[in-house]
């Protein structure tokens, strides 16, 4: 496959939450990242308030409405906080809109500019599973901090002065870098629909496939394939529930959040163990992973570099592919709803998804459900 138009990288995810001033708190206080920008009142947007919250090269938008009848509302309501919008870098935001939708995508935002004292910023808009949007943002000529309307916290509020500053321990966050992939759970039978979907508008390829036997237990099962652009920096995972004894992971999702969407993202970091400490202590919760699984581990994956002590008590999986391994651990969902979680990532070499790791991952996720009683 040929990618019908350049992707630079993933530009940000946004998500739509009921109150984004403590959303912000939360990913600030949990996962480390630092609020970089803010939009609202204060700033001219009389509709959604909004955070920005960075660390590494990942960019988090937190938006609520400010009435009961904006759209944001509308989803929130639906299905609680959620990733409603994938955005994408692109160089043009107008000629990426049109090739989609003359493939046949469905526009949700027609090519826009906003522009301010810094520049024009450009995008537009595309549906995509559930009610999620892929977004495309074109930089060339934006040289602001983030958007029109988005200002730095020190024009909000007054600055605090260096030597109070310097008196507190600065926190630099967790390690994390990059997006390194973002998983999709769709319903039974969509699956191939959207893997097509990538290919026919956007020129992805699909890049692996796990069927009901990879990915099962004695309960449940599901199905994956994942998409990627051409220069291999998007990964999409597609998630879709199997037949089994009991309720899948997958069809848990699906009814709690009410449809498709975005179930996890994936975070890489440079050093995994130094970061889920930190996670860790900062009070994020981790799938829980027996002992059992450490026994005859190098036997399994060959030799690594990491303490296999260490990594047993932090509960971190290890997986090899023929390029070499990586290192991943998931968290427990970040919201009341069983729906949005975030897998923390560490590759050596290794380009897969941890499939060595997919049943014990699967059978970590049944016993939450059955403790909520979804199993």
């Amino acid at each position: 496959m040929t990618d019908f138009f350049p992707i630079l990288c993933f530009d940000h995810l946004e998500f739509y939450v009921g109150n984004a001033r403590q959303a912000a708190g939360f990913y600030q206080t949990f996962f480390g990242f630092t609020n970089t920008a803010h939009r609202g009142l204060e700033t001219g947007s009389r509709k959604v308030a909004s955070y920005l919250m960075e660390q590494g090269d990942i960019r988090f938008v937190l938006s609520t409405a400010l009435s009961s009848d904006h759209p944001i509302a509308q989803q929130v309501l639906k299905h609680g906080d959620h990733v409603a919008v994938i955005a994408l870098e692109v160089p043009d935001a107008v000629d990426a809109y049109k090739q989609v939708t003359a493939r046949g995508a469905i526009g949700a935002i027609p090519p826009t500019v906003v522009e301010d004292e810094h520049g024009m910023l450009r995008y537009a808009a595309i549906h995509a599973y559930g009610d999620v949007l892929i977004k495309f943002v074109d930089r060339t000529h934006y040289q602001g901090i983030f958007a029109p309307e988005f200002q730095p916290p020190s024009l909000i509020q007054p600055a605090i002065s260096d030597s109070l500053e310097n008196s507190v321990p600065y926190h630099q966050g967790m390690g994390l870098q990059t997006i390194d992939h973002i998983v999709a759970n769709v319903e039974l039978g969509a699956m191939d629909q959207w893997v097509q979907f990538f290919a026919d508008t956007m020129g992805f390829e699909l890049l692996v496939h796990f069927d009901e036997k990879s990915i099962s237990t004695e309960y449940s099962a599901l199905m994956s394939k994942v998409v990627q652009d051409g220069s291999k920096k998007i990964k999409l995972p597609i998630n879709e529930p199997a037949s089994g004894k009991r309720k899948s992971q997958i069809q848990e999702y699906l009814d709690f959040h009410e449809g498709a969407g975005i179930q996890h993202i994936a975070c890489s970091t440079h050093n995994i163990i130094e970061t889920v400490i930190k996670l860790r202590q900062a009070g994020v919760e981790f799938l829980h992973v027996p002992l059992t699984y450490y026994e005859d581990l190098e036997v399994r994956v060959g030799k690594i570099k990491e303490p296999i002590a260490c990594l047993a008590e932090l509960g971190i999986l290890v997986d090899r592919d023929q390029d070499g391994y990586l290192l991943q651990i998931f968290t427990q969902p970040v919201e009341d709803r069983p729906t949005l979680f975030f897998e923390i990532i560490e590759r050596h070499g290794a380009q897969s998804f941890g499939e060595g790791n997919f049943k014990s991952l699967f059978e970590a996720i049944e016993r939450e459900q059955a403790l909520r009683g979804n199993l």
